[in-house]
């Protein structure tokens, strides 16, 4: 039994936004010293993307920012992460809805809005149709703060 802290980040298509999140929260952790603490994955909402790699857009604006990709092809979101992860993260309200759909609800509280953390109730905005990977950043990275923040002020 593992006592780490597991968490799923989980967009439309596991191609932009989710494998940001996964890589910005995974950069994250490890500046705070504490990357052994935590297992960090992300996943699809949809069938659409499966098998793909992230999308070039994510794939600069980390470059960019100089945060490491974490190496990734798509996979879709399964009734089983709901039973391992702590903390399911989707972008917005339709991710929420499907990650609710697969996990057939969410009796134990672990479904959560990624901005949530920010304290925001917006969605983050998608890339794949605004094109705009700088403001899709500045949302996962908000929220991958306001993650970070809650998790070491509730201890899990």
């Amino acid at each position: 039994m593992s006592d780490k802290i597991k968490v799923l980040f989980v967009c439309h298509g596991n191609i932009c936004r989710s494998p940001m999140a996964e890589s910005v929260f995974t950069q994250m952790v490890q500046d705070a010293g504490i990357a052994d603490q935590f297992q960090i994955d992300s996943a699809a909402a949809t069938r659409e993307d499966l098998g793909s790699p992230p999308h070039y857009g994510t794939v600069r604006k980390l470059e960019e920012e100089g945060i490491p990709l974490i190496p990734h092809h798509a996979v879709l979101m399964t009734r089983r992460d709901y039973l391992d992860y702590d903390y399911l993260i989707g972008m917005d309200r339709e991710n929420i809805h499907d990650m609710r759909r697969i996990s057939g609800g969410d009796p134990q509280g672990k479904i959560y809005k990624m901005l949530e953390f920010a304290g925001m109730s917006r969605d983050v905005t998608d890339p794949w149709y605004t094109g705009d990977f700088d403001s899709t950043y500045q949302d996962v990275l908000a929220g991958c703060r306001g993650l970070l923040e809650y998790i070491e002020n509730t201890g899990k």
